[in-house]
């Protein structure tokens, strides 16, 4: 597999060839089980086949419980500079209810061992989990904040069907979430974190001046991005495309050098209402004179005119040509965007 990732670095070099690299992330699953050896090997493909920044971001996603001290070396030996940690919960009985593999002690000490040898570091966290008090919930944030962790994710809990979270609350064991205890995590977390020198620069991500993920920016600012492997997705502005998620399939493709992946060109309106929700969550806003230009009268004139109720409701406010979500927009955010968007214009 990993010599595979390799040779699909490479089969699709021409499609950055007028590009630079400014970001090369190991996500979307648990790359740290990696060896270090292989991680190094996707690195040096990236660097011989692209034109690299001096000093990119080099980020690897970790479990607490792959993260042993030799291993952290090993990683900041390699031109990883960028942890994302899952944590979700400093709490015992969180971490089981949501089948994590680590426990609290786990936790802990791994950020102990992390921030030795790595300043830029993210974990996430998870709020809104049943019978969460808000005194809880802050303990959680005050855990991590005692590390001087400069970047934090944090996401309302779901509940996916068929997995044992669903079943205990199919059959009362665990209380069913509640949107109201959701909301006033996120108001603690935000507040909590801004009286700590934190940015909320997305709606879930809150990161110190200079330490915003440089990566998921780039999503939301709709830069180009290649993902590399089984069902990783790519853009190039005006296409999205997407690898098989066999991994099978996947190997078999690329040992015959063809590309095992399907693009859809996305329409004028789809690049429209992926800008708006982009655009909302983030500090960065909407521009209205973006709108006018890129999308033409027609979409300038429905945006202003869908915004009003949610500006009448100090939802959302307009400063300097940029429509921005309000503090309290913010936890409202992807429902607004979604009813500013448009359908089928085309």
């Amino acid at each position: 597999m990993v010599l595979a990732l390799a040779k699909e670095i490479q089969l699709r070099k021409n499609e950055f060839q007028d590009e630079i690299i400014e970001t090369i992330y190991f996500g979307g699953g648990t790359p740290s089980i990696l060896e270090v050896s292989d991680l190094k090997l996707l690195i040096d493909t990236v660097f011989s086949n692209y034109k690299v920044i001096e000093n990119p971001e080099i980020t690897v996603e970790a479990n607490p419980d792959d993260l042993t001290e030799q291993r952290i070396i090993e990683l900041s030996n390699n031109l990883v500079n960028r942890l994302s940690i899952g944590i979700q919960s400093f709490f015992e009985d969180d971490l089981k209810m949501m089948n994590r593999a680590h426990n609290e002690e786990e936790s802990k000490r791994c950020l102990e061992l992390a921030t030795k040898y790595f300043d830029n570091i993210s974990i996430d966290l998870i709020y809104g989990v049943p019978g969460m008090t808000n005194e809880k919930w802050l303990k959680n944030i005050e855990t991590a904040l005692s590390f001087n962790i400069p970047h934090i994710s944090s996401y309302a809990l779901t509940v996916e069907p068929k997995t044992a979270l669903h079943t205990f609350i199919q059959k009362g064991i665990i209380p069913k979430l509640d949107d109201e205890v959701a909301h006033q995590h996120f108001q603690l977390l935000a507040d909590k974190l801004e009286q700590n020198g934190f940015i909320h620069y997305e709606l879930s991500n809150f990161g110190k001046e200079n330490y915003f993920s440089k990566n998921n920016s780039s999503y939301w600012l709709g830069k180009k991005y290649i993902g590399i492997g089984p069902s990783a997705h790519s853009y190039d502005g005006i296409s999205r495309s997407w690898n098989v998620s066999n991994n099978t399939m996947y190997l078999k493709s690329i040992a015959e050098n063809k590309l095992p992946s399907e693009t859809e060109i996305l329409s004028k309106t789809d690049r429209y209402n992926e800008y708006i929700m982009t655009g909302l969550r983030t500090i960065w806003g909407v521009s209205l004179p973006r709108i006018e230009e890129e999308f033409g009268m027609t979409y300038s004139d429905y945006l202003i005119k869908q915004s009003e109720k949610f500006i009448n409701d100090d939802l959302l406010f307009i400063e300097n040509n940029i429509l921005k979500t309000t503090k309290k927009g913010k936890f409202l955010t992807d429902g607004i965007a979604s009813d500013l968007f448009l359908l089928n214009l085309e």
